[in-house]
């Protein structure tokens, strides 16, 4: 198939222009938003309003510092106001990981709340995000997949080699964004103990990402950095993985204690 030539800008009103990549954030933030105010749990919607509020600007900020500082950290020492260059694209999941942690850590203390607590309420409702973002990078021709012989190959018009290549965004959308959302209702049906199910989380999308990281091509400026093998984002998704399971540990573990001393 080949993929058309999509103008990143769906609607431009004078000096203002709508893209698609936005669009696709902006559906992200409802979709988010809708699944936790149908989730059963203890938050109202001006908690809600305050976490979608910061948890994007948390997603974003961190995630354009974390893209800068580990896949552009040339083009961040040439011209370090590049960094506030978004509208460019280029925003990393794991610094977008860790600026929604830190905007929750600051509102789980407002509320005087535990902070896993927050962090497992919020877990589940994430993954229709990630994929709606991925769908983006597809129409924006970015991040593409490794060259690919199947019928199902694209032809991207941003790829000067016109090479059939693997749908890698949609790939992902589709892990990140069904089966990780699956995966954590299955796991969320039930009461698990706090901090379980974010660290089912932080395995899930570990797992998945190293996994669909096999179909995408690493960074032309990177390339391959263990046994010309791997990508630096699968490089980062193993210590998301080993602190998942630290944290399921973790918390069975807190659980039994407590069920000793009550018993």
């Amino acid at each position: 198939m080949i993929l058309p030539e999509i103008d990143p800008i769906a609607l431009q009103i004078g000096p203002l222009a709508i893209r698609w990549y936005s669009l696709t954030w902006i559906a992200a933030f409802f979709t988010i938003y809708y699944l936790l105010q149908k989730s059963k749990d203890n938050l109202d919607a001006k908690k809600i309003e305050d976490l979608m509020f910061y948890g994007i600007l948390g997603a974003i900020l961190g995630g354009r510092f974390g893209y800068m500082s580990l896949y552009g950290t040339e083009e961040l020492l040439s011209n370090p106001i590049s960094i506030f260059y978004i509208w460019q694209g280029g925003l990393s999941f794991h610094g977008g990981l860790i600026g929604v942690l830190i905007a929750c850590y600051i509102l789980s203390r407002k509320w005087k709340v535990e902070f896993f607590w927050l962090m497992d309420k919020v877990a589940p409702c994430i993954p229709p995000g990630l994929g709606l973002v991925r769908i983006g990078n597809f129409l924006n021709s970015e991040l593409l997949g490794r060259p690919t012989t199947s019928s199902w190959g694209v032809i991207f018009p941003s790829d000067p080699s016109g090479l059939l290549r693997h749908p890698s965004q949609l790939y992902q959308a589709f892990a990140e964004g069904i089966i990780l959302f699956i995966f954590l209702m299955w796991i969320s049906r039930k009461p698990k103990p706090t901090m379980n199910i974010s660290g089912y989380f932080l395995i899930g999308y570990g797992i998945l990402r190293f996994l669909t990281e096999f179909f995408r091509t690493p960074d032309a400026h990177i390339g391959f950095v263990a046994y010309d093998l791997l990508t630096r984002g699968q490089i980062l998704c193993i210590p998301m993985i080993a602190i998942g399971v630290y944290l399921i540990y973790y918390s069975h573990k807190i659980n039994k204690l407590h069920n000793e001393t009550v018993s």
